[in-house]
């Protein structure tokens, strides 16, 4: 009996309504948190800068079109762009503030990034479904061209690029730029991702995120009941496209060093679509199942052909990786639309009476 919940008893409301009221659950986390803190040592750089840091940051991407997409039922094709205004707010940030520390400046890039989807976020008072759908596809061409055609946006570079500087915090450490090592950039990464979400996860179980379910579930009713829908989708827009453009920020200062516009172009908004879908809607755990399968999915298939003895080139890996993620969408979506994160539930569940099964 690995995982039951008879006898834990709670004796407090702080208790029963706790983020991990069960035993095992917190038990799992701390196991989960320690090997999180131990992979850097054993790590090489490549594995941390190629697969977990931006693992890490597309989970936070994930979460955040999940909570507008999962918890509150509004579409978005924007997330791509969202992220883009994180980057370039963060960029111009160090620009005008060189001496600020760099991870103060990543969050309050998301600030940008939130008045630019509660503005796009405004035509979902009256439209949804696939029309607001359309709505978001359209910041998300309008957000490309303003990355392209507005040349102050990347302190008019001549390649158009965006190029992180190297900025240093804590005392001496350099935080970014070619420098920068790939343990001190993953910790940096973790803490911030670890932080929001737990942040998030307090604002899901609270009055703000009952409010955003209820108006998924019946918007109608929702407001025969006392919840102002304006203020409701606007605060999931606002936070959605918050958590969009922190990740966005540590997508580029973290992760890429460099990037073009066309670094989120509609390809990445699909992408964190398809997380969200094939982890779980309404689960903040489904996202980062999501981002764990599609990010490291291509990792998996380049490293598995090989040892099964097969030649295979990288374009058709690549294929082959979008052929098995559109497969399992459809499959997903047919047979369990809650994705990843209900068989991870219903693991739990039937955890918890094993090896009774009929008890």
């Amino acid at each position: 009996m690995l995982y039951r919940e008879s006898g834990q008893y709670k004796t407090s409301y702080i208790a029963d309504q706790a983020i991990f009221p069960i035993r095992e659950d917190r038990i799992g986390m701390a196991i989960i948190g320690l090997v999180a803190l131990a992979i850097p040592f054993f790590a090489s750089d490549f594995f941390l800068n190629a697969i977990m840091t931006p693992f890490l940051i597309l989970s936070l991407a994930a979460i955040g079109l999940n909570i507008l997409t999962g918890y509150a039922g509004q579409l978005s094709l924007g997330t791509g762009a969202f992220m883009g205004v994180g980057a370039y707010s963060c960029y111009k940030l160090t620009s005008i503030f060189p001496d600020v520390n760099i991870i103060i400046l990543v969050m309050i890039s998301g600030l940008f990034s939130a008045g630019i989807g509660v503005m796009f976020g405004l035509p979902s008072l009256r439209i949804k479904g696939l029309y607001l759908a359309v709505t978001t596809l359209a910041a998300q061409f309008f957000l490309e061209w303003c990355f392209i055609r507005i040349p102050w946006l990347y302190n008019y570079n001549a390649s158009g690029a965006i190029e992180v500087p190297e900025r240093r915090g804590f005392g001496d450490i350099i935080l970014t730029g070619p420098s920068a090592s790939a343990m001190t950039q993953y910790f940096v990464v973790l803490a911030i991702v670890v932080v929001v979400t737990l942040a998030v996860k307090n604002i899901v179980r609270g009055r703000i995120g009952r409010q955003w379910m209820m108006i998924r579930d019946m918007d109608i009713a929702a407001e025969l009941m006392g919840v102002r829908p304006l203020t409701a989708k606007l605060s999931t827009f606002a936070v959605s496209s918050y958590l969009s453009g922190v990740a966005g920020a540590m997508f580029i200062f973290f992760y890429l060093g460099a990037a073009e516009p066309s670094a989120f172009s509609i390809t990445l908004s699909f992408q964190i679509l398809f997380m969200v879908i094939l982890g779980g809607l309404g689960s903040l755990v489904g996202s980062f199942f999501g981002a764990a399968f599609i990010w490291g999915l291509p990792i998996v298939l380049r490293a598995g052909f090989p040892a099964l003895g097969l030649n295979v080139g990288a374009e058709v890996i690549f294929h082959i990786a979008q052929m098995v993620v559109g497969a399992l969408i459809i499959f997903f979506l047919i047979t369990e639309p809650h994705g990843l994160a209900r068989l991870w539930q219903i693991g739990k569940e039937k955890l918890r009476v094993w090896p009774f099964p009929y008890a």
